[in-house]
């Protein structure tokens, strides 16, 4: 095992670099080790296991490290945040760097440390997109990274979440990048709302990100499912596309095969689209449960 474990990390060396500090070192069965993964936020470990408790090899190597390392058990049940498990204790929030891009990171935030490191690859695309002068809107936004993104590109943004700790933190994002929230735009409330106000006010996006929950419940308790709502959610998108946009559709829904998604997304396009799917990281050797879906007209 821990000639596996050490096959992985070596395997990323070359991902990590001074523009990049957080990657995933162990992605399960994808490096012969089911139901591990490892990643490093700045030099800070985050372990995270199917199992209710780790290997006893595994947690004597990590201790003998000498990292900074938390674990929690991947369970969709669980709020609470990871717990201490080796090295020096992570009680502030601190920052990690993608692409040159600074993200603020939380290990007592939750069952998420403020950034999906999964989409780094479309992250880096939408910067590609992004220029002077285009407007971004980021939807199911969390801590705003894609905002973020494209503000660096000099567009302006529009983040929209239904959790204000959430949309404060996206603002703290763009401060540590050197931006001024002032600049951009935060709006609190359901996304499907939000589409159709965009639209009865006139408002054209030249980039839109969806990236969903698998389920959720909006306040009037509607339920929404990705299996079945994601057309849905992206026609209301293209409706506040501009002439020339894109939109970047992705889903983490493993129950979900990536040609029923793009059905999905055919039947919901009104008007004549190419689509590209966009394929995971190359730390991600395991299966490839995220599906990305760049539309464009």
């Amino acid at each position: 095992m821990l000639r596996l474990i050490q096959n992985a990390i070596a395997k990323r060396d070359g991902l990590l670099d001074s523009a990049t500090n957080a990657v995933r070192l162990i992605d399960g069965s994808g490096d012969g080790l089911p139901g591990l993964i490892l990643e490093t936020y700045a030099g800070r470990w985050l372990i995270s296991t199917t199992a209710a408790h780790l290997p006893p090899a595994v947690s004597e190597w990590i201790r003998d490290q000498g990292v900074s390392c938390y674990w929690k058990r991947l369970d969709q049940h669980q709020k609470e945040s990871p717990t201490h498990l080796a090295g020096p204790e992570v009680s502030e929030p601190f920052l990690m760097l993608e692409n040159g891009i600074a993200s603020e990171i939380s290990f007592q935030s939750g069952y998420s440390q403020g950034i999906f490191l999964d989409q780094r690859d479309n992250r880096a695309e939408v910067r590609r997109l992004m220029a002077p002068g285009l407007r971004l809107l980021n939807t199911f936004a969390y801590t705003g990274a894609f905002s973020v993104t494209a503000g660096m590109a000099g567009a302006e943004t529009t983040t929209l979440d239904l959790s204000q700790p959430y949309l404060d933190w996206a603002k703290r994002n763009f401060s540590h990048n050197g931006l001024d929230p002032a600049a951009h735009h935060f709006c609190k409330g359901d996304t499907f709302h939000w589409l159709r106000r965009f639209a009865k006010q006139g408002r054209t996006f030249d980039g839109i990100v969806l990236d969903p929950p698998t389920f959720s419940r909006d306040e009037k308790g509607k339920v929404f499912r990705v299996e079945e709502n994601f057309g849905e959610l992206a026609a209301l998108a293209i409706d506040i596309l501009s002439p020339d946009g894109w939109l970047l559709c992705s889903t983490n829904c493993r129950n979900l095969g990536l040609n029923d998604f793009q059905k999905q997304l055919r039947n919901a396009s009104r008007r004549a689209m190419s689509a590209r799917h966009s394929p995971m990281p190359p730390d991600f050797t395991d299966e490839p449960y995220l599906k990305s879906v760049w539309l464009k007209s």
